[in-house]
């Protein structure tokens, strides 16, 4: 007999606690941006529910006390890892066209949970990587996570990020006016903080695509 599990939706239809999947799956079905996980016991759901899923996120990315051993990046201009580092942040972006409608979106590289999404008419693909990443730097910033690792497939976002400039050629315009202003506020952050994170190149050819594609290929 299978042992029951509680399902937490901290954000959909209704939020709460839910004791089996088909009505805790109606919550999230055709919600954007559902946030959801099951526990073994009625006891942590509960409490998980209560704290919020920032706070149950937060405690997912902390790693246990005491030292922990993690691979060192291999010198390079574009530093990786020889294994998944799982406590860390994977972001990506997807363009339907260059330019055309672009979104990006940053996930727990362990369990793919979606920590941000944004999305805009009129953008690159090179956009939404520098995008992606400087998002994911202030968000762990916010967070107090000054040395959890960013995964990015992007050569481009990582030379970018590292120069605080979005080298884009898109026109500047009505139609990209709020990209834009993303773009200026990011660059502007890159120029008041340290960069403490760091981000390593995700090794497509050996590890698949990253946690964070959104599987248009």
């Amino acid at each position: 007999m299978a042992k029951q599990k509680f399902y937490v939706v901290w954000m959909g239809h209704v939020p709460g606690v839910y004791t089996d999947w088909p009505t805790a799956k109606q919550q999230i079905d055709g919600y954007k941006g559902a946030k959801y996980k099951s526990f073994p016991d009625r006891g942590q759901a509960e409490a998980a529910f209560r704290k919020g899923f920032a706070s149950y996120l937060n405690q997912a990315l902390v790693a246990p006390s005491g030292k922990t051993s993690r691979p060192r990046p291999r010198p390079g201009n574009f530093p990786t890892t020889d294994t998944i580092i799982g406590k860390s942040i994977s972001v990506d972006a997807a363009c339907s066209g260059n330019p055309g409608r672009m979104e990006y979106q940053g996930v727990t590289t362990s369990g793919k949970r979606q920590i941000f999404h944004r999305a805009f008419p009129l953008g690159t693909n090179n956009i939404g990587e520098f995008l992606a990443l400087v998002h994911a730097l202030a968000f762990l910033q916010k967070q107090q996570q000054p040395d959890l690792p960013i995964y990015t497939d992007s050569k481009i976002a990582m030379g970018w990020v590292r120069k605080g400039k979005c080298k884009t050629t898109l026109p500047r315009n009505a139609k990209t006016a709020e990209l834009y202003d993303l773009i200026d506020r990011g660059e502007q952050w890159l120029r008041d903080n340290k960069i403490t994170n760091p981000i390593y190149k995700w090794k497509t050819e050996v590890w698949g695509e990253i946690p964070a594609d959104f599987g248009r290929k």
